[in-house]
């Protein structure tokens, strides 16, 4: 994929190091040469120096034969503005915009705009962390919207069907380990076991829902 990044602050340079190792064609976009220090010498990327809302600098960057397009700036109006000429002049399909203020998130989701809200997403793994499971390092993956994680079912799981845990586009299963050398593709009518090690994908707002499975368990976790 053809990505253009705008903003190359801590985020942005981490996301265009991760994006050019998988071998993604990366654009980043910085009013500050001095912000492109943080790609390192590694980076085979391209760099262009200049303001994310201005559309000649978007276009010199390449905005016309992007396939994706990232506004990760230190400032909410810059990457909203940003991303509307993004999606409106050049008409990228695949857009995220970060925003610190949750209640402007949901207005510009409602306008195409897929927003990650650091303020939202912050306060829930901590909350999580605290009261529902002993998350060990969590993480995430997917601009922030998804977690990997892996459960071990105690008594309270034992007996269950992964019908009864999975949640349509919050929780879904997808495979279960049992004991040494089994592992299977997780189906809606197999019914869980003491020990079995659980793996699913759970979005951020499903997190409580899935511990609450597995409270009892040792071992509740994210994986990389």
């Amino acid at each position: 994929m053809r990505i253009l990044i705008v903003g190359c602050g801590r985020v942005g340079s981490a996301l265009a190091k991760l994006l050019d190792a998988d071998d993604h064609d990366v654009i980043v976009v910085d009013e500050s040469p001095n912000a492109f220090k943080r790609l390192g010498h590694t980076f085979s990327g391209h760099v262009v120096v200049g303001t994310g809302i201005d559309y000649e600098v978007l276009k010199n960057a390449g905005a016309e034969t992007a396939d994706g397009f990232v506004a990760v700036t230190d400032g909410d109006n810059r990457n909203i503005m940003a991303a509307l000429i993004a999606q409106r002049m050049f008409g990228i399909k695949h857009i995220v915009a970060r925003i610190y203020d949750p209640p402007r998130g949901q207005m510009y989701r409602q306008l195409g705009i897929e927003t990650v809200c650091p303020t939202t997403l912050g306060a829930k793994l901590i909350r999580d962390r605290l009261v529902d499971a002993p998350w060990n390092g969590m993480q995430a993956f997917d601009f922030g919207r998804l977690t990997a994680l892996c459960a071990i079912a105690g008594p309270q799981a034992a007996g269950r069907r992964i019908s009864e845990i999975e949640s349509r586009g919050r929780i879904r299963i997808s495979a279960v380990r049992r004991g040494p050398g089994k592992v299977m593709i997780a189906t809606e009518d197999e019914t869980l076991q003491t020990g079995d090690e659980v793996h699913a994908v759970v979005a951020p707002d499903a997190i409580s829902d899935f511990a609450k499975f597995f409270a009892e368990s040792a071992r509740v976790e994210a994986l990389a």
